[in-house]
Formats: C-alpha cells, sequence, structure tokens
C-alpha cells in the first residue's frame, strides 16, 4: 500500500523535513510539499533586504532547488486539516488526501490586543514584509529633512526587533538618509530572557549606530502616527514596525488537535494528539521536560530532521525517535556588525570567552546561514549567497 505523506510549510522545519523524508522514504511513499509561497526563505537573514532588497535573490530558494522531481508541489494556503477526514483542506485548490502530515506552517504575529497596533504597523515574518519595511523608510526619509527626520519606530527588542534596527541604521547611514530610529520594548531590558553580558553588548553596538532605546514601557495604544505608552510621553512616528510576539496560524484555528494559541502541542517525538499528524518548528510547542523548544531557527533546523525520519518510522511501525534541544549557541548581527555568545566549542577547541563580536561573530553568523543553505541546496549555491548573509 502507498503511503501518502504530505508536509504544510517551506519555512525552515517544513524545507529540512522534506530534503530528509525524500532520502527516508521508499516507493511505497508519495511525497506531497505545500506551501504558499514557491521558494525556501532564509528567514533569520529577511532583516538584510530592508536595507538592500537585491540580496532576496540570496536569501531566496525556488522549492525547485530542494524538491526531488518525485516530489509533488502544491502552491497554495492551508486554511485548514480534517483530522478525520485526513484531509488538507486549501484555498484555491482542492483538498488533499494524506495519510501521514507534517505540520511546519510557522507562526504569525501576535499583538496582544493592543488598540490600533495591527491596524498601524509593519511586521517582519516575510520575504515581502522586509520589502513593505525598505519602500516605508525609504519613502519616509524622503519626505523628512535635517531639521524634522523621520521617525521610526520598532517595537519589540527580541531578536528581530534588533536587527531590524541594526538594518535601519546601516540604511540611515549608507543613504545619509535623515531617521531617527527608536527600539522600544516593554520589558527591564532588551533581549529579553537572555544573559545580561550579551544584552549590554548588543545595547553598545545599537547606541553606537544611534538608535534611541526605550525600555521598561508597554505599548498601550498605536494610532496613525503616534504611539501611548502606560506611563512614558507619546512617541510619533512616521513608520512603525512590530516584532513583539508570534501565535499559531490561523489555519489551526479549528483543528481538532491539541494546542495553545493554535501551536500543536506534541510529544518529544512530534506526534501530536492525533497519530497520523506531526508538527515541527514555530507550529509546534514539542515537550521538552520543564519548559518546550524555543521558536528558533536553530531548534527548527534541529528538529526537522528527526521529525522526517520520525514519519519514515511511523509507516514502517518502528519506534519513533526522542528529540531533545541542543543549544549550540547564539548569535546577532546589528547591521554590519554582530554579537555571539556561549558559542559552542567546534572541533573540540574551547573558546577563551563567553561572548564576542567583531570579525569572527559577524563571518560566524555568515556561516551558520551558509551550512543551512548547503545542507538544503548544495555547497556552491551557499558560496554565491556569503556576500549578502
Amino acid at each position: 500500500m502507498t503511503e501518502n505523506v504530505v508536509v504544510l510549510g517551506a519555512g525552515y522545519a517544513g524545507a529540512g523535513a522534506i530534503s530528509k523524508l525524500q532520502s527516508e522514504l521508499d516507493d511505497n511513499a508519495r511525497l506531497t510539499w505545500i506551501a504558499d509561497v514557491d521558494y525556501h526563505l532564509v528567514l533569520h537573514e529577511s532583516h538584510r533586504a530592508i536595507r538592500d532588497p537585491d540580496v532576496r535573490s540570496d536569501i531566496t530558494f525556488p522549492v525547485s532547488d530542494i524538491a526531488d522531481p518525485s516530489t509533488r508541489f502544491i502552491q497554495d494556503e492551508v486554511v485548514g486539516v480534517d483530522v478525520d477526514e485526513q484531509v488538507v483542506e486549501l484555498a484555491d485548490s482542492d483538498s488533499v488526501d494524506y495519510d501521514y502530515v507534517l505540520v511546519a506552517l510557522g507562526t504569525q504575529t501576535a499583538y496582544y490586543g493592543i488598540p490600533g497596533l495591527e491596524e498601524h504597523s509593519l511586521t517582519l515574518k516575510s520575504l515581502d514584509d522586509a520589502l513593505e519595511i525598505h519602500e516605508a523608510i525609504a519613502d519616509a526619509s524622503q519626505a523628512a529633512t535635517r531639521g524634522e527626520p523621520a521617525q521610526v519606530v520598532i517595537g519589540g527588542a527580541g531578536l528581530s526587533g534588533i536587527q531590524t534596527a541594526g538594518e535601519i541604521a546601516e540604511f540611515r547611514d549608507e543613504h545619509r538618509a535623515p531617521i531617527d530610529i527608536h527600539l522600544v520594548e516593554a520589558l527591564e531590558e532588551i533581549f529579553p530572557g537572555n544573559d545580561p553580558e550579551i544584552q549590554q553588548a548588543l545595547r553598545d553596538l545599537l547606541e553606537d549606530a544611534g538608535v534611541q532605546i526605550h525600555t521598561d514601557d508597554p505599548i498601550t495604544e498605536a494610532n496613525e502616527d503616534v504611539i501611548e505608552f502606560d506611563e512614558g510621553e507619546p512617541l510619533d512616528h512616521d513608520v512603525l514596525v512590530w516584532t513583539g510576539g508570534i501565535t499559531g496560524r490561523d489555519a489551526m484555528d479549528e483543528v481538532d488537535l491539541e494546542n495553545e494559541h493554535n501551536r500543536v502541542t506534541t510529544e518529544a517525538n512530534f506526534q501530536t494528539s492525533n497519530e497520523r499528524v506531526f508538527a515541527v518548528g514555530d507550529s509546534a510547542i514539542v515537550d521538552q521536560g520543564d519548559q518546550p523548544a524555543p521558536p528558533t531557527a536553530q531548534a527548527a533546523w534541529q528538529a526537522a530532521d528527526v521529525a522526517g525520519e520520525n514519519i519514515s518510522r511511523a509507516i514502517e511501525n518502528r519506534p519513533l525517535k526522542t528529540w531533545e534541544y541542543e543549544d549550540k549557541g547564539t548569535v546577532v548581527s546589528v547591521g554590519d556588525k554582530a554579537v555571539a555568545h556561549e558559542v559552542k566549542p567546534a572541533f573540540g577547541v574551547s573558546l577563551p570567552v563567553d561572548t564576542f563580536g567583531g570579525f569572527a561573530a559577524k563571518n560566524l553568523k555568515k556561516m551558520i546561514a551558509a551550512k543551512w543553505i548547503a545542507s538544503i541546496t548544495s555547497a556552491n549555491t551557499a558560496r554565491k549567497s556569503w556576500s549578502s548573509l
């Protein structure tokens, strides 16, 4: 009997799982890949397109570069999964039957019920988002003067917010554009929940780049040209970018699976409350004991390989593998600079410091992205993308 295996999503988890499944499945399985775009985006480098849209060709890769000829690809929006009928429901195409499905749809932006925030802000969850931010800051800077610079506000000082601020600062400097940049965080410090050493290192780079940092005061309302705070004075904006949180996709809203905020809960083997449905990446909350795996590119890369293998094991009635997340460290860019923290030793060589920047951190970030690109396409493709990473 031929099994129909369907993978939903072209992000890190989806692309990685497709690569693994193509090497695992035999002639007794048909593989279908469904995504709303026909390319894979290296999302943690998408902020580069804010400064220079031309980098898009170096951070996006057609599904044809990843999928085998025998893998069927459907470009369409997933609107639901019927676990009783075992079908994936699509916006513009016929439903697709499955025997096993892997949900890797990623997440969407969470606005936490803040009035006006969704209506008046841009986000950074896709290539189109990055290009829209680029156009918005370019237009705002052209309408501004040295005496009245454009006010660009980034809400949320996590990874995306910090890297967005860094790229806008580079755009400002390269174009000598009259722009003031504000990075706003509701909690006490930027990069919340991380070691104070990397928090301070990132703060130093941002301040050196002329980014004004506002912390410990949540946004309570957003209007067309001003945001209100719980305690502080209102802040005018010509461009408002919101990077402050994530929630699951609407497609998972009515799915009969255990979930939290539309993110499907799974065991450490990626199997959901339905044995025919697996979930991985940001779409999933994967049991890792005391706390779930983080919604990061690093976690998705690691998980995709095991999730793909486990679907093959399920088809063959073999025991499923248990995945354990391994934190290999953090590397964050601020424009052309970067900070690395608690990076795992390579080749058995211990690093002399926990946190470092400079040439080493900058090139380490490039190497991480290049390694991922090589793993799903080829080493030559990764080499060609190097200068844009």
